[in-house]
């Protein structure tokens, strides 16, 4: 319905004049720390799932956004934690730094998206200062670095825009909701890093629209997208990559679906976590036959709803549509014999009766039911007469704002009546000179009506035709279910088994600062850094 009212055109329609973009997936491998605090999102899903926790003090949305915090930077849990070398801020900066030595001749422009972790100016850690101070100490000057943060003005932004489509300003970063539409500097631009993934697919759409874009000077450019592996970075790629399809499915040149599912989830569900951070692929199984087996369901019970349908047709609507059209029939025969005993005269006319009056002539009868018609004082229908063998009745209509007559004989005959005396006898003569038709036009719809009920008989017989497949796969779904219930049991009695006493917790934390305490005497340069 949607592509019938849309008039979608899409841009493998419009061939724009815009830079061929290469993609690339930079993938980093994540940091002991980084592969802990993951793990830990487990057990705090499973406490949120199991609602032993208030939901004040964590909920999915608060997992969801650690998550994505920590596939960024594991200081954004925490600013006291090292700075992995590996990281994919410290990736990013080497491609930025790289591209922005080789384009220094033409001055290059390079574009940076992050929604998480701005500047907020309070001195607090974040991503977009750690990437910048990198940078100028790698040699890049600081008035080629701009944040879009700074540009809180509509003036502002011009002039920054201006100044990054000239060059002067050379690395741009931001967020989509910030630098999304309406950013025009794709002038020099060359490359576009996304740090991070948004939720919606318009937000990369509106990310790369800033550098695909008619007005960019290069034929070919760079989108690098960052992902560190073991994280919620690949999984929130994917969700946003079947959404896409979704969407795609609707917003296309092409024919499209009829179904498209919601794409605006804002968390991850209690399954999705667990599957994440267990690294089980029993559980990304599950996961994935569980929303198989859910659609499955939909369809059966869609199924079954038409063939409920089906039978209501069968046993009500259509042996009352057919006896009602056989019903017409036999009337509307009738009335044919009535008009065939009541023949126009080749000459002449045939006369009527208007009121208590019998009129031979055209022109007065025409004048009587025209009278008739100013005579009628309500809106009910009246007798006036009779003509031909059939009965006739007046009666005002607001739908169609006119006067109509009935010629009643088995069944009822309407016509409109003008302002034409002799004109209006035509119409009723037209009027049953159409009963034949009228006859051929309804047996028509008995055979249709007739047609209509052996086909839902026949369609009624098929069963479900996905009824296999949602049979195999909920056995499958049981047998899993089985299997990871006894995982997560023995899991609970091997660490019942082997409880550690706070001897053993004291020994070894005493033991690492022993360790940590001889390593500063033999390096005397080392320091703990102060706290904040």
């Amino acid at each position: 319905m949607f592509k019938e009212v849309a008039d979608i055109k899409t841009s493998d329609q419009l061939h724009l004049p815009v830079p061929d973009a290469k993609f690339e997936t930079v993938v980093v491998q994540p940091s002991q720390v980084q592969q802990e605090m993951v793990s830990a999102l487990s057990d705090r899903a499973a406490k949120v799932h199991s609602g032993i926790v208030d939901p004040s003090e964590d909920n999915m949305l608060r997992i969801t956004s650690d998550g994505r915090k920590i596939g960024l930077d594991q200081r954004l849990m925490n600013p006291m934690l090292p700075d992995d070398p590996g990281s994919k801020v410290n990736a990013c900066v080497e491609k930025v730094l790289a591209i922005w030595k080789d384009g220094q001749a033409d001055r290059l422009t390079q574009m940076i998206f992050c929604d998480m972790s701005t500047p907020k100016g309070d001195g607090s850690f974040n991503v977009y200062d750690d990437i910048r101070s990198k940078l100028i100490s790698q040699g890049v000057p600081e008035k080629e670095i701009a944040f879009i943060h700074t540009a809180n003005t509509d003036a502002k932004k011009k002039e920054l825009f201006a100044k990054v489509r000239s060059g002067q300003v050379r690395i741009l970063m931001g967020s989509t909701q910030k630098m999304g539409a309406g950013t025009n500097c794709q002038d020099r631009l060359v490359a576009l890093h996304h740090l991070d993934v948004g939720w919606r697919p318009s937000d990369m759409t509106q990310r790369n629209g800033r550098i695909i874009r008619q007005g960019n000077r290069n034929k070919e450019v760079q989108i690098y997208q960052y992902v560190t592996e073991g994280t919620f970075d690949a999984y929130l790629w994917q969700t946003l990559e079947n959404k896409q399809k979704f969407i795609s499915q609707i917003m296309t040149s092409k024919s499209p679906v009829r179904a498209c599912e919601d794409v605006d989830e804002q968390a991850l569900s209690y399954a999705e976590v667990k599957a994440l951070c267990a690294g089980n692929p029993l559980i990304k199984e599950k996961m994935d036959l569980d929303i198989e087996v859910s659609r499955l369901k939909v369809l059966k019970a869609d199924h079954q709803s038409k063939q409920y349908r089906l039978e209501d047709q069968i046993l009500k609507e259509f042996p009352a549509q057919i006896e009602q059209c056989k019903s017409v029939i036999q009337r509307l025969e009738t009335d044919i014999q009535t008009v065939q005993a009541h023949p126009l005269p080749k000459e002449g006319f045939v006369g009527i009766q208007v009121g208590s009056r019998v009129f031979d002539d055209k022109q007065l009868a025409g004048t009587a039911i025209l009278a008739a018609c100013k005579a009628c004082k309500t809106m009910e229908a009246i007798h006036i007469g009779s003509y031909r063998g059939f009965e006739m009745e007046l009666s005002y209509s607001l739908i169609q704002n006119a006067f109509e007559m009935s010629l009643k004989g088995a069944i009822s005959h309407r016509l409109s009546l003008g302002t034409d005396a002799r004109g209006n006898l035509t119409r009723m003569d037209n009027a049953l000179a159409s009963i034949p038709d009228r006859l051929t036009h309804t047996k028509e719809q008995l055979s249709n009506v007739e047609y209509q009920m052996e086909a839902a008989r026949v369609e009624l017989e098929k069963p479900f035709p996905q009824a296999e497949e949602l049979a195999q796969k909920s056995a499958r779904l049981a047998e899993l279910d089985a299997q990871l219930n006894m995982a997560d049991s023995s899991t609970v009695s091997q660490e019942q088994e082997k409880p550690k006493t706070l001897d053993e917790i004291i020994t070894q934390a005493t033991a690492a600062a022993a360790q940590e305490n001889a390593q500063r005497r033999q390096n005397p340069q080392v320091r703990k850094e102060p706290e904040r």
